[in-house]
């Protein structure tokens, strides 16, 4: 499967249309104001990822694919804040974002207290009246498609994607024999008309058509409508119900969602739409771009707000195919064998829980702290330090049994129900590549302390403080051992 991603890294994609700065305050809620009947929330983090298209953008930099980006920002912070964030994730060109001395950079604000979402601000200008600036982007969008290989059109309804730059878009594309994937917002369609493929929502197909969009056969007529308007192909992407492809002539494809743990939709159509054009890019059958969209879907609906989809996670998600979700025997797995299991106990909704430590000489504090970790999840992934990183923490007469040895005891204690190795001194790589939804550690530690726990709090999960047994630890039966 590693293979079939790196066809992606050649790939030349130019995304025009509606690009913000997603912006999100996330803290904690403990009150309610004196002034008003509103929540009060602590500010613990704050966070600015790119929206709209230029999450698109993001996506596809994540997935090794070269970008070139076109839209319309204000002369603002705002602007440089989205550019520097772009220019960090990947093979983003930037030249194509045209500054406009009277708009303002198009920003949401989140407020997220206890895990949901509070309020959103919203800093925007609707509209281009200035036939000139609209000329400039149709130039701009025009240097993109002669560069690439597919081109996506995403339309936010904030004002980039007029009549017609629209029109100059598909016109320009098809004459140089370039696919175009849109994703629509306006409630006529006609004048997409002359695109490859339209990758509506439900709701998105509903407004556009008048039609209810529920069941296969209203699905259906709904396509059949705004197929007739458009005269492209439809991907539906319909929640709980997965996705569908109509092509314009020939039997629809429908694919069950592999999402499980849905916490935040934010820009999952934006993860569908990258990930589709990347396998057209990449010459891929459409069953195959479907299979990795779904599955890209399924990973960032379970982060909280908008979020890429890294080659690492699409990896994984795919590799979890393969392996069953009843595995509860702690085996002894490498990185990709614990990766692939996370994301296939994720599909059966399985909690995971992850603990890690030396766990040299077991003893009953070990014992407890493992039984009391098992019963707060549904699985538990057990990390142990490597031989040399235990010598680099506890000094070169440690460890007293090697990692095969502790590896096979740890595994053998019931509630755990795999076990993997890391080399580093703390187990962030690993908690980064596992995405566990909670962490545990002994209640000598404070939250703050824990290593990893922004990372699993920040997609939802939550970090457990276990009571340690008093008078147990290794240290102590290993300096009895010697004194004897």
């Amino acid at each position: 499967m590693q293979t079939l991603l790196d066809l992606f890294t050649n790939c030349k994609i130019a995304v025009v249309g509606d690009v913000m700065l997603d912006c999100y305050i996330t803290g904690d809620v403990n009150r309610i104001s004196p002034e008003a009947p509103v929540p009060v929330v602590r500010a613990r983090s704050e966070r600015m990822v790119p929206g709209g298209a230029a999450n698109v953008a993001a996506n596809l930099a994540a997935l090794d694919v070269h970008v070139r980006l076109v839209g319309i920002t204000g002369e603002d912070v705002a602007r440089d804040q989205l550019i520097a964030k772009l220019c960090g994730m990947g093979d983003i060109e930037c030249g194509g974002l045209v500054a406009a001395g009277d708009r303002r950079t198009t920003q949401k604000l989140r407020i997220i207290g206890a895990h949901q979402q509070i309020v959103r601000i919203d800093h925007e200008d609707v509209g281009i009246d200035d036939p000139a600036l609209d000329e400039v982007c149709i130039a701009a969008a025009r240097t993109a498609i002669d560069a690439a290989d597919v081109v996506i059109l995403s339309d936010y309804n904030k004002g980039v994607c007029s009549d017609r730059l629209v029109r100059a878009v598909i016109d320009h594309a098809n004459a140089a024999g370039k696919p175009v994937l849109i994703d629509p917002k306006r409630r006529d369609l006609t004048v997409y008309r002359g695109a490859s493929i339209l990758t509506p929502n439900r709701k998105e197909l509903s407004d556009a058509t008048g039609l209810p969009c529920e069941t296969d056969e209203e699905a259906a007529a709904a396509v059949a409508q705004a197929q007739a308007a458009c005269g492209a192909a439809v991907l539906l992407t319909r929640s709980e119900k997965g996705m569908s492809f109509y092509p314009v002539d020939g039997t629809p494809s429908h694919m069950a969602t592999v999402a499980q743990d849905v916490f935040d939709v934010s820009g999952a159509g934006d993860t569908v739409m990258a990930v589709l054009a990347a396998s057209i890019a990449a010459d891929l059958p459409i069953a195959e771009g479907m299979r990795l969209a779904n599955h890209a879907a399924g990973i960032v609906v379970s982060h909280m707000g908008t979020a890429t989809v890294t080659r690492d996670e699409l990896i994984a998600s795919l590799a979890a195919d393969t392996v069953s979700a009843s595995v509860n025997d702690g085996r002894f797995v490498d990185l990709d064998g614990a990766v692939a299991l996370r994301w296939s106990w994720a599909k059966e909704k399985l909690t995971v829980g992850f603990a890690n430590g030396c766990f040299d000489l077991l003893h009953p504090g070990h014992v407890s702290l493992i039984r009391q970790a098992a019963a707060g999840c549904d699985r538990l992934i057990m990390a142990l330090n490597t031989d040399d990183s235990v010598r680099r923490l506890k000094g070169p007469t440690r460890p007293i049994q090697d990692e095969a040895a502790r590896a096979a005891v740890m595994g053998a204690i019931k509630g755990v129900s795999a076990v993997v190795l890391f080399g580093e001194d703390t187990p962030l790589e690993l908690i980064t590549a596992l995405q566990p939804d909670i962490i545990v550690k002994g209640s000598d530690y404070t939250e703050d302390q824990v290593v990893g726990a922004d990372i699993v709090k920040a997609r939802g999960g939550r970090v457990i403080l276990i009571d340690l047994s008093k008078g147990h630890s290794t240290s102590r039966i290993v300096a009895a051992a010697q004194a004897e």
